[in-house]
């Protein structure tokens, strides 16, 4: 097929997601390798978002091609209540190399699904209904994920699983609880705790948190947050989950995203930079006292593709490029050059508003006048932010972006030199943004 036919057949007879069908206008890719991804007439088109956040090895690795090759030569598919090579080679190795007592894990085909049977391990273990989360968060499309989030895309989804508790993030969208990082983290927890009064801790089964809030805002934690929010709940008999579907597997510069509070978590999420995701595939990791429990106790949950070890396969491979390869070590390198890139872009653009990141990790958040007015509303959009991303395009990148702001999120095998070229072309295209700036 030609492009053309391509576009005209997938908006004819599929659903596009988060979207009005009428509204979506797709790019045609036929391949991707490396940092590149390719449309059907030929435009090569640098890949600044990992696709989803989610490519972290680049497209088409050949050493991971080469081994899902082998494994279609393999075990395809057997039900999960099975035991299989893949099943235990994965889970030794992530029993390894999680921190801590994460030792027992649970594979499912995405995040969505690994957060869902986390907080029903959370409350099977502890025997407590109540979910705390954070509104600045999201944790999936799947019922129970979706209400999780505190992410506008839940609002259609609503009503949904009951017992959730959304609270405020130390970093709210309008208001502060101070301008020092340790009086940030202290009020907040402070008025965390509040609200674990008011609900009962003892009916509180967990908080889950994304370690660094990704598409709300790539927000990293102050410091002592996550050491604070640990202890506090521990103290309470509450669960910690951490989703590092987004942030896990070197985004941040160490594995997980909560390495850099020092803490570990009781119960861990994962998917998409677990398999790069070539396939798909989510896990759960729980602390060994959590194991343990349900080594007497039915753990009630389960699909048919758990466990699949065509993709546990893939995941042990992609494992071996990110680790043999110093991809995470690359990560932490390049952070601050990402760093210095998006202040060149402040220094340089009256319409950047705000800029962060953490490892390759980053987002930019644009204005539209010099008291610092968001260029587009919570939930909302201006017409200089679709000008901006057709600029991109038609220069050759691709990111995502969202309301008033854009993302850096490169695969974790970019250069220096591609990285800087990646800015450069963001450079040009502020142009187009700084011709509504109000100054």
């Amino acid at each position: 097929m030609n492009g053309e036919e391509i576009v005209r057949l997938c908006l004819e007879h599929t659903l596009y997601p988060w979207s009005a069908t009428a509204a979506v206008h797709p790019l045609p890719i036929v391949r991707a390798e490396g940092l590149y991804m390719y449309t059907a007439d030929g435009r090569r088109i640098l890949d600044f978002a990992s696709q989803l956040m989610c490519v972290n090895i680049g497209h088409s690795h050949p050493r991971v091609v080469e081994a899902m090759k082998r494994a279609c030569d393999g075990l395809l598919f057997v039900h999960p209540g099975t035991a299989t090579e893949m099943r235990a080679r994965l889970a030794e190795r992530l029993a390894r190399i999680c921190p801590g007592d994460l030792d027992v894990f649970f594979f499912t085909l995405g995040g969505a699904e690994a957060n869902e049977n986390a907080i029903r391990a959370a409350r099977l273990f502890t025997g407590r209904p109540k979910i705390l989360s954070r509104y600045r968060s999201y944790h999936g499309g799947t019922n129970a994920a979706m209400q999780l989030s505190g992410d506008p895309r839940r609002w259609a989804n609503e009503p949904g699983m009951p017992g959730v508790i959304r609270v405020m993030d130390p970093w709210p969208y309008k208001y502060s609880f101070g301008t020092d990082p340790a009086e940030i983290t202290r009020n907040n927890l402070t008025y965390l705790e509040e609200v674990i009064d008011y609900e009962g801790p003892h009916t509180i089964a967990a908080m889950i948190i994304e370690s660094v809030v990704g598409t709300n805002g790539i927000l990293v934690p102050p410091p002592g947050y996550l050491h604070g929010l640990k202890e506090l709940l521990s103290r309470h008999g509450i669960l910690l989950i951490c989703d590092e579907v987004m942030s896990g597997f070197g985004r941040t510069g160490k594995l997980f995203g909560f390495e850099h509070g020092d803490i570990v978590p009781d119960i861990v999420t994962m998917a998409k930079g677990l398999t790069s995701s070539y396939v798909p595939l989510g896990a759960v990791g729980v602390s060994r006292r959590i194991g343990d429990h349900f080594r007497d106790n039915v753990f009630w949950g389960g699909l048919t593709y758990n466990a699949h070890p065509f993709c546990l396969a893939v995941a042990d491979a992609v494992l071996d490029v990110l680790l043999d390869e110093g991809l995470i070590e690359n990560a932490a390198r390049l952070g601050p050059v990402m760093q210095s890139e998006m202040e060149n872009l402040a220094a340089r653009h009256p319409s950047v508003l705000a800029h962060r990141n953490i490892g390759l990790f980053g987002m930019v958040e644009l204005r539209r006048d010099s008291r610092g007015t968001p260029l587009a509303p919570f939930n909302g959009s201006h017409p200089a932010m679709a000008r901006f991303h057709q600029a991109l395009l038609d220069a050759g990148l691709y990111t995502l972006g969202r309301w008033n702001n854009f993302m850096t999120n490169p695969p974790l095998s970019i250069d220096e030199a591609e990285l800087r070229h990646g800015f450069a072309i963001i450079d040009r295209a502020l142009g187009v943004v700084d011709e509504v700036f109000e100054g």
